[in-house]
């Protein structure tokens, strides 16, 4: 099994500063990789997650690590900055999609091959990125997520609340139907992409809110990119970001839409901007700061 089970993950004292470079560091047991592997951390309020997530990366796993800070009021950039992280500071809260769009924006304009997106609030477990880089690297995928919901049991125990399981299920069902795909979860903030994923699909164009990861999943099915999946175990505990039910309900609401989108533009009945090939301009944020 690529992780383990932790119904209570131990969260490292935040006030515990430790250096990147462990990272960073290349292995010396292993052959040096031929792919720029960066790891995206868009972040809200997680100083107290920020640690723990970041004792989980293997060592050697990635090349760059650069956390984008979304308006938060607490800690989150003076921690990010004392551990070693590029950071980079949205001055006004943009919304979760929009935190993404300078995360790809910065991956692209530094000549990531490989992009590791992962929420820093330790939901999910770092140890499985090189399993999911290898699926990339060795030309069997071109997006990879990581899948919370292994078993009814597990995933209930773990702290996930019964009305959010059934509505990641429901959805996750008609997305696989009218997909055309197998994946055990659509709704993961862990996954790999490819470099040409994000330079052909115009997530400029999505939504800054939650609905934005849905979008980029929607339009690399559209563009014949190959999706798939790796285990990571679930855990919900207080300090863990969630979305309350009234936004999850709209974000499924909007689901439901991005997929409508998906099948009348397939059909040629309704043009969306969505699915339209990007014209990349790889530009630094102006209103970012570093």
């Amino acid at each position: 099994m690529l992780s383990v089970l932790l119904t209570e993950p131990p969260l490292q004292p935040h006030h515990e500063p430790f250096s990147v470079e462990r990272i960073l560091q290349p292995r010396r047991d292993i052959p040096r990789r031929r792919h720029k592997i960066i790891a995206v951390l868009p972040a809200y309020n997680a100083e107290q997650t920020l640690a723990a997530t970041l004792a989980d990366f293997p060592p050697g796993c990635v090349d760059d690590i650069l956390l984008v800070d979304d308006g938060s009021t607490d800690g989150t950039v003076a921690l990010a900055r004392r551990m070693g992280l590029k950071v980079l500071v949205h001055e006004r809260n943009r919304g979760y999609g929009g935190n993404q769009k300078t995360c790809y924006r910065y991956c692209l304009e530094h000549g990531a091959d490989i992009i590791v997106m992962i929420h820093p609030d330790y939901q999910y477990d770092a140890r499985v990125i090189p399993h999911a880089v290898a699926f990339i690297e060795l030309g069997i995928c071109d997006v990879v997520l990581g899948n919370r919901v292994r078993g009814r049991q597990e995933t209930l125990r773990c702290g996930m609340p019964w009305w959010k399981y059934i509505s990641n299920r429901a959805l996750t069902i008609f997305e696989n139907f009218c997909l055309g795909q197998n994946l055990g979860e659509f709704h993961s903030g862990f996954r790999v992409y490819r470099r040409q994923v994000l330079e052909i699909i115009p997530f400029e164009r999505n939504s800054d809110d939650f609905v934005f990861d849905t979008q980029l999943l929607v339009q690399a099915v559209y563009f014949g990119f190959r999706l798939g999946d790796v285990p990571v175990p679930v855990r919900y505990f207080p300090q863990a970001s969630q979305i309350d039910f009234r936004r999850s309900l709209r974000y499924g609401l909007q689901t439901l839409k991005t997929v409508g989108q998906y099948g009348l533009h397939r059909l040629g009945l309704w043009r969306s901007p969505l699915f339209e090939p990007a014209r990349r301009v790889l530009n630094r944020d102006a209103v970012c700061r570093v």
